[in-house]
């Protein structure tokens, strides 16, 4: 038996073999974990700025008071909302937030609010401008996974790219994109907030789908790094999937574990990895517009 030579450049020299995926058109990205790390020490600091803030604005509030009512109104709209596949709402939660302060009694564990009753202890241009200003404290603290931006410009030359999460505020998601330059690298935005419903159910992924002009199922990739939201949603409508197995330690964010119920197309370290596994292909169809992109968002 003859062995022949093998040149240096071959990936089977390599520890491990690089699979690469064929007939991806387009691909959608989860925000937090994903293209942005949200640690909960990050999060914290954005509901201090966010506090100190409002209790400068509106005196009579305490800030150690308003950072406990926060946390309490924010697991309990995470309990009451996330079963039901809805999004948690910003400004439902501040117009509780401040009802306690001012003197309303939260109700039992068991019950809801009275949203209504609740709201006559604010101002709506108060709530509006304190949604406004966690929006800008984590626009403004908390950074990008190094290389993202460089990455989505090199994938947006021959794919055609959107932004898939859940997320209270689609706007802080706008903003954000906005200020690290992704904006011109996006066919759409789309976000639980805006369509009324969270991943994993089908009506966000259709909606997506629909953003990116309709391609094929198997020729859209989603990654993210929620197992139930990310990758049994997007595997359930017939999408490819990129599971990013690492997260920040101790995240806020919600989360679920592998279960087995579908094998992803890729697991990944980091997002930075991703490159690797796609095979290039020629763009074909013609580019987004500027039109495009705002009806999308």
């Amino acid at each position: 038996m003859r062995v022949l030579p093998i040149q240096d450049d071959l990936p089977v020299q390599r520890s491990h073999v690089t699979r690469r995926l064929a007939g991806i058109r387009a691909i959608t990205f989860d925000f937090g974990n994903t293209l942005v790390p949200v640690s909960r020490s990050g999060l914290r600091r954005v509901v201090e700025l966010t506090a100190d803030a409002i209790c400068s604005r509106s005196s009579d509030l305490e800030r150690g008071a308003f950072l406990r009512a926060w946390a309490e109104e924010r697991d309990r709209q995470f309990r009451e909302e996330v079963p039901q596949f809805r999004e948690v709402d910003l400004a439902e939660r501040l117009v509780r937030v401040y009802a306690r302060l001012r003197g309303m009694d939260a109700p039992p564990v068991a019950e809801r609010w009275d949203q209504a009753r609740a709201a006559q202890r604010s101002d709506e241009a108060d709530i509006a401008w304190g949604v406004e200003q966690y929006s800008r404290a984590f626009v403004d603290g908390l950074p990008a996974t190094p290389g993202v931006t460089a990455m989505l410009g090199r994938l947006a030359a021959d794919r055609d790219l959107a932004i898939l999460s859940n997320w209270p505020l689609a706007a802080t998601i706008d903003r954000y994109a906005d200020a690290q330059g992704w904006l011109p690298h996006l066919r759409a935005i789309v976000v639980s907030q805006r369509v009324g419903t969270i991943k994993p159910q089908p009506a966000i992924f259709e909606a997506a789908r629909s953003a990116l002009g309709d391609p094929e199922p198997r020729s859209i990739l989603h990654v993210g790094d929620d197992w139930a939201a990310d990758i049994v949603g997007a595997s359930a409508v017939g999408w490819r999937t990129a599971w990013l197995a690492s997260r920040p330690a101790e995240s806020p964010l919600p989360a679920s574990d592998r279960d087995g119920s579908f094998d992803p197309d890729l697991e990944l370290a980091s997002v930075g990895e991703l490159e690797a596994h796609l095979s290039t292909r020629p763009r074909s169809g013609r580019q987004p517009s500027e039109r495009d992109r705002a009806v999308a968002r």
